[in-house]
């Protein structure tokens, strides 16, 4: 009878190991999409603000147009 207890103790130790390190590799992969997509946002407002940049607005007609003369202000 102790024999099947520690098979199966011996069983919820590699089970939970594994299940512990998979949900870690997950966390981490997260974590690293999450910080890409800030970085990415960032770069995006930066690029945004600058005064060569148009923006574009859609028309009545669903085509994308200067808006307001064309520049940022």
């Amino acid at each position: 009878m102790s024999a099947i207890l520690l098979r199966v103790l011996v069983y919820a130790i590699i089970g939970g190991a594994i299940y512990f390190g998979i949900r870690r590799i997950i966390n981490d992969w997260r974590a690293q999409f999450r910080a890409d997509d800030k970085a990415k946002h960032a770069r995006d407002i930066k690029e945004g603000q600058r005064p060569d940049v148009v923006e574009l607005k859609r028309d009545k007609d669903g085509v994308f147009r200067p808006g307001d003369g064309g520049e940022k202000k």
